[in-house]
Formats: structure tokens, C-alpha cells, sequence
């Protein structure tokens, strides 16, 4: 079984209590389409269980399968540079099959973001670090595919069935 190689820091994507029992980090790829049925899994299983758990996020775009990974995960950062980070993941996960252009300019409309700087920052690449030092560290944990999950700093290898029994087991509760 894998470990978490690069600890979780104030600098990730994460909700819930810093301090919580359970910490879930997914590496992702927003074009994935197990990642996108993991998602509502993720999200119940937060909802179900509060405050317990800290989620965090990480970039690992399939770029050479998923054409719009970067780009998606580029508007996430953007989003997140802007208090908006969760509400773009969000959106960019129940809008899974209309990522493109169009799709990223009306979550930034949606969110109050301005497409110009959306469009300079693209132009620039501001971002791009950001994911590509999500990915390494990745690959550093021994993530091959997406989602990844680590509960707790250890790699789940049942991927997003084994989530909800093993977030029981870690919160104490039989299920």
C-alpha cells in the first residue's frame, strides 16, 4: 500500500476542520469519467459525515487521454485564486460533459470572475506550476490513474467503492 508523499499544507484545495479525524485527499482529472462518479460519492459522504472529515483536492489531468483536463483544472485554480475554488469544482464536475471554452466562461460569469483575467492568466500560464507540482507529487505517492484516494495519508486501492466503508472504519463506526 501507497503512502501520501507531499503532506497536506494550507496551500490545498481542502474543506472541512484542519483538525479533522479523517482526511481524504483525491487525486483528480475533471474530464475522468470515474472521477466524475466518484464525485457524488465524495459529496454524500462529506455531507454524511460534517465536520469529521477534511477533503483536499489535487490536479492529475490525464492530458493525453482527457483533452480538456488541464484546461478544467486551470479554471479551478483560477476559481480558487478567487475565493471560488469548491463552486468551479463543483461545476466543472456536474457539467462533465460539456467541458470547453463555452462552459468555463459561464462558470466564471456564474461565479463573478472576469474573463479577461481568466483569458491573461490563460495567456500566461499562471497556473499551470500549480498543476503540473500537484501531478509530480503524485506520481511521487505512486498515483497511475484517477481517482486516487489516500484516507489518512495511506492509498485506497478499492477506489470510490471502497470510500464509504473505509471512511466508517477510520470515523469509528461499523457500517
Amino acid at each position: 500500500m501507497s503512502s501520501l508523499r507531499i503532506p497536506v499544507t494550507a496551500q490545498d484545495h481542502s474543506t472541512g476542520p484542519e483538525v479533522a479525524k479523517v482526511v481524504l485527499v483525491e487525486y483528480g482529472d475533471y474530464q475522468c469519467p470515474y472521477c466524475g462518479a466518484a464525485y457524488p460519492v465524495v459529496k454524500e459522504l462529506l455531507a454524511e459525515h460534517g465536520n469529521q472529515i477534511r477533503f483536499i483536492f489535487r490536479n492529475f489531468p490525464l492530458a493525453d487521454v482527457h483533452a480538456e483536463a488541464v484546461d478544467a483544472a486551470f479554471v479551478a485554480e483560477f476559481a480558487g485564486e478567487h475565493g471560488k475554488y469548491w463552486e468551479a469544482h463543483d461545476l466543472l464536475f456536474e457539467n462533465q460533459g460539456r467541458l470547453g471554452r463555452t462552459l468555463y466562461e459561464e462558470i466564471c460569469t456564474t461565479l463573478g470572475l472576469s474573463l479577461v483575467e481568466l483569458r491573461t492568466a490563460a495567456e500566461s500560464r499562471q497556473y499551470l506550476a500549480r498543476i503540473q507540482a500537484d501531478e509530480e507529487g503524485g506520481i511521487r505517492s505512486g498515483v497511475n490513474g484517477t481517482p486516487t484516494f489516500f484516507l489518512n495519508g495511506q492509498r485506497l486501492d478499492g477506489g470510490t467503492a471502497e470510500l464509504p466503508s473505509a471512511i466508517s472504519a477510520a470515523l469509528g463506526h461499523d457500517r
